[in-house]
């Protein structure tokens, strides 16, 4: 049976939708009439959607994939069978949507492909280290255990995201708002007020001059800089996509950065530890955890890097060699990596590695906003102290000189 999505017409002339299921799409389409609705639209459930409103589409992010990968694991370990376990999802009304992509995946399980393949065949969302520890789940028979650490992983990985985005929140806002104050008021009212002005034939202060010079050309430069600006963007991003050697650079100034650049190693490094603790625990084989541990930490350049390592541990070398000549991955986590093969305890050492440069990077974090935020408002404060000068110097002058 294929389960397929319908849009169609009632005898009041109302919308509906829903699915069904049927043997082939003439099947479905007698069943949509027997219910007395006049089918407008029929399609296989999870196909015609898959790359634009699937559940693993840009609306339907890691977090929604983590509560489905939880809720998953949850039925399996009840003892439903995968495909019940799917329908029990389907059922759920908060879903909306995405309960037909949820059936077009029970459909290619049913039609006897692995979840895996499935879900790689569901969205190019579905990361690739997702699909190898749910392929290791799949053999192992410990499909739920496997579904519920994924789910786990995916949770921390999205409050470490929504961290990032909270803390560029602040600094963000106050910067917008900094650059239109100062756009308004050295583009419009120092201009107006010099005009006014140079009419008394009183000279004018230095800053006023200053002021006044940049205030003629702030207008008409702001919008080709701005053009400018989104072109060299859009440029940069498709050379990027083009061409491996400049994303790799561009990742890689990532690590000089001032400041930033250190807690930007620390970020790396957890998703790193993190993924590739995962991975070993689920039981992909150690090379390619290695490479897929590289993938994930979204560095262009430390994929590479993982990929060419990842070729020197199938030939020999130690897992703790290969991190150590991976750039910023070798400064502390090769040690960890060692006593892990050491004491036969991989997994946990690198859980705990990811721990510590979790502590690490929020201190980090911490440290640059309580940095950054004073340094934004004493910056906008001294432009508009500037500004607010430029103009008070003249007008004093002038009532000095007219008194």
């Amino acid at each position: 049976m294929t389960t397929f999505e319908y849009k169609g017409f009632d005898h009041g002339g109302r919308v509906c939708r829903g699915m069904i299921e049927a043997l082939d799409l003439k099947e479905a389409r007698e069943k949509i009439n027997a219910l007395g609705i006049l089918p407008e639209k029929v399609s296989a459930a999870g196909r015609a959607k898959a790359s634009r409103a699937g559940m693993f589409s840009r609306h339907f992010g890691m977090d929604v994939r983590a509560m489905l990968y939880r809720e998953l694991g949850s039925l399996l370990r009840a003892g439903l069978p995968l495909t019940q376990a799917l329908d029990v999802l389907i059922q759920a009304p908060e879903l909306g949507e995405h309960r037909i992509s949820l059936a077009g995946l029970r459909d290619r399980v049913r039609e006897g492909s692995s979840f895996a393949a499935a879900l790689g065949g569901a969205s190019r969302k579905v990361s690739p280290f997702e699909q190898a520890v749910v392929e290791v789940g799949e053999r192992a028979g410990t499909l739920e255990e496997i579904l519920e650490r994924l789910a786990t992983f995916m949770e921390e990985q999205v409050r470490v995201a929504e961290r990032v985005q909270t803390a560029l929140i602040y600094p963000l806002v106050v910067l917008v708002l900094a650059v239109v104050i100062i756009v308004v008021l050295l583009g419009v009212m120092v201009p107006a007020m010099g005009r006014m002005l140079s009419e008394s034939h009183i000279p004018l202060p230095f800053l006023t001059r200053v002021m006044m010079f940049g205030g003629q050309w702030i207008l008409p430069l702001l919008a080709p800089v701005l053009l400018g600006g989104v072109v060299w963007g859009m440029a940069l991003r498709r050379q990027m996509a083009q061409r491996a050697e400049v994303r790799e650079n561009w990742d890689r100034k990532w690590f000089s950065l001032p400041l930033v650049g250190r807690a930007y190693a620390y970020l790396v490094n957890l998703r790193f530890a993190r993924t590739l603790a995962l991975l070993l625990r689920g039981g992909v084989p150690l090379v390619e955890g290695l490479a897929l541990a590289g993938r994930s930490t979204g560095n262009a350049w430390i994929h590479r890097m993982s990929m060419e390592q990842a070729e020197q541990v199938r030939h020999g070398s130690s897992l703790s060699e290969a991190v150590r000549r991976m750039g910023p991955l070798g400064a502390s986590l090769p040690g960890w990596i060692r006593a892990g093969e050491a004491s036969g305890k991989l997994e946990g050492l690198l859980d705990n590695a990811a721990d510590r440069y979790q502590q690490q990077w929020d201190k980090m974090i911490s440290r640059l906003l309580s940095v950054l935020e004073p340094a934004l408002i004493i910056l906008v404060g001294g432009f508009v102290l500037a500004i607010s000068l430029s103009i008070l110097m003249p007008v004093l002058q002038l009532n000095k000189t007219l008194m």
